[in-house]
């Protein structure tokens, strides 16, 4: 049994064990140690699912497990099934959708996309987006047993790594079933793992960069939000978990992009576009100059995974011969055993921290503005 998944094992053992203080009945169980487990189930090609490439029968697989673990917890799981154009095929997927209802019909959406890719070069999928996923889970697992101050509902997206599909599905059913009317903040929890740093990022405030995407969606530049104050509030509950040294952080500017901005690239395009705010979580760094410069496409300084690194200059020490450039995504770094290889207990800490970062957003009404 490799290494890491020793160590992810040996937390999901903890589960119950040790817990985080809270006035709710799940005072005695730590969900952020309890994702971990999940990730396993996910994420390891033995234990559990491994690759989950968009409309096979892994990804059918994946949501099969989804379904049945929501269920197990009491919720009412909507499957919206859907299809979408890839070349000449007709492809299929799921979304499944599940919601809590809170004091007030505002309405914060969190959403993890289950599927993966890159297994052709030995990728796993475990942070992209397995920990998202097992994050979501876990936090779904937890709100059953709390008051909320606001609805939730969560959102994991099929076939997302071959063109959002998924979430792109979702708001277009829900804007025509007036289904995001009371939604006043969306979550993007994708990639929440592995990289050096975590970061949490509001829309681009140039409409532009989101044009394509919103306008398959029928909208334009009048619907669309940039607005960063949920990514704020998002900092502010890192804040209170972890306090100043452990709180997530925002991108420094870099060419084409303002500082604490991301572009079109993941689930919560589409919510923008349709006039929602969103906050994008991923781990990162922004500090190397990768491949296309300081892009966050380069997600660690770790060795192995360069050919060869300048610690120096924050590059690498040939541009033009490099061919790995820190990349954990949709490589063969991105599996369970090779990440507690490279970074012996760093996936589990930070699925930990987001777990409990969202717990402390969701149920209290201190963060969000109901802008």
């Amino acid at each position: 049994m490799k290494k890491g998944i020793i160590s992810l094992l040996s937390l999901s053992v903890l589960i119950g064990l040790s817990g985080c203080n809270s006035d709710s009945g799940s005072e005695s169980i730590d969900y952020g140690k309890k994702a971990t487990g999940y990730l396993v189930d996910i994420a390891d090609e033995i234990e559990g699912i491994g690759a989950r490439e968009a409309s096979t029968p892994e990804e059918e697989a994946m949501g099969n497990w989804l379904y049945d673990k929501l269920t197990g917890f009491g919720y009412d799981v909507k499957v919206q099934p859907f299809t979408y154009q890839k070349g000449d095929k007709l492809l299929a997927s799921k979304n499944f959708i599940v919601e809590k209802q809170g004091a007030s019909e505002k309405t914060i959406v969190l959403a993890a996309h289950y599927d993966s890719t890159g297994s052709d070069h030995g990728s796993l999928g475990a942070t992209d987006n397995g920990a998202g996923v097992a994050a979501a889970v876990a936090i779904a697992e937890s709100l059953m047993q709390e008051s909320l101050p606001y609805t939730v509902r969560i959102l994991f997206p099929g076939a997302e790594e071959n063109g959002l599909n998924g979430s792109l599905h979702y708001v277009r059913q829900a804007l025509d079933n007036d289904q995001l009317d009371n939604v006043i903040a969306m979550i993007n929890y994708d990639t929440v793992g592995g990289g050096d740093y975590v970061y949490v990022h509001a829309a681009h405030s140039d409409y532009a960069e989101y044009q394509s995407t919103c306008e398959k969606l029928g909208l334009g530049e009048a619907d669309y939000n940039a607005q960063s104050h949920v990514r704020d509030a998002m900092l502010q509950a890192s804040i209170a978990v972890k306090g100043e040294e452990g709180q997530y952080t925002v991108h420094p500017a870099f060419p084409g992009y303002p500082e604490g901005e991301t572009g079109s690239w993941s689930d919560h395009a589409g919510f923008a576009c349709a006039g929602i705010p969103i906050a994008y979580v991923e781990a990162t760094n922004f500090d190397i100059n990768g491949k296309w410069g300081f892009d966050g496409y380069s997600q660690t300084v770790n060795p192995a995974a360069w050919d060869c690194y300048d610690a120096e200059n924050k590059t690498a020490c040939d541009r033009d011969s490099e061919t790995q450039w820190g990349k954990i995504w949709h490589t063969e770094f991105d599996r369970l055993d090779k990440l507690e290889e490279l970074f012996p207990g760093r996936v589990d800490q930070q699925l930990s921290d987001n777990v409990n970062i969202v717990l402390e957003l969701l149920t209290s009404a201190a963060y969000i503005n109901e802008k």
